[in-house]
């Protein structure tokens, strides 16, 4: 399962409403379940598809301080492997039958490209957003242990009372956004080196 967070103002449905205009369309079908700070979004083929194997992917969408958390699931692939297997073996047979079987060969292809399409849409969702890897404005602020003011990150000490903060000064990850103190060498989620 492949996670990355987004700081900003974006919800869960934004994202949930992207997938679902770009996705339930064609040979796939999109619904989501859930609702407020939690849901996911079923991705498959529909069972009527004309061409193509079967393929199922979830994304789960997920609101935390400051922005969202976003879960792409393992792909289940195995009809379309099996599509795909069955094109081959026909063309061993008869090697004119691949003509017949364009449009499964083309949607098999397609398909096999379900989780970084749903990724690009979540990439579009959160840019058209203004949201992004980097830290919100509400997680950009710390408060001095010593007297409770609020100083932007990357401030050495407190503004008001001059306080050091080095050691509270937190970082996304580069990678996926997960937010990482100052001590931290690599991210826990990802394992990217901060």
């Amino acid at each position: 399962m492949d996670r990355k967070i987004f700081h900003g103002k974006i919800a869960p449905t934004d994202i949930a409403q992207a997938l679902l205009a770009e996705f339930d369309q064609g040979n796939l079908r999109a619904q989501m379940a859930g609702q407020g700070k939690k849901i996911a979004v079923q991705i498959g083929t529909r069972l009527d598809s004309q061409s193509g194997g079967q393929t199922a992917l979830t994304v789960s969408i997920q609101e935390t301080q400051g922005g969202v958390m976003v879960e792409v699931g393992q792909q289940a692939w195995m009809g379309v492997a099996a599509s795909l297997g069955y094109s081959a073996f026909a063309a061993l047979r008869n090697p004119l039958s691949l003509l017949g079987r364009l449009d499964d060969i083309a949607q098999d292809i397609e398909s096999l490209q379900l989780a970084e399409r749903a990724w690009r849409v979540v990439g579009a969702a959160i840019k058209s957003a203004g949201a992004s890897h980097q830290l919100s404005e509400k997680l950009s602020r710390l408060t001095c242990d010593h007297c409770g003011v609020a100083t932007p990150v990357g401030e050495p000490a407190c503004i008001a009372c001059g306080a050091p903060l080095g050691k509270s000064q937190p970082k996304p990850c580069s990678k996926c956004g997960f937010i990482v103190d100052a001590s931290g060498v690599t991210c826990q989620n990802c394992g990217n080196i901060v």
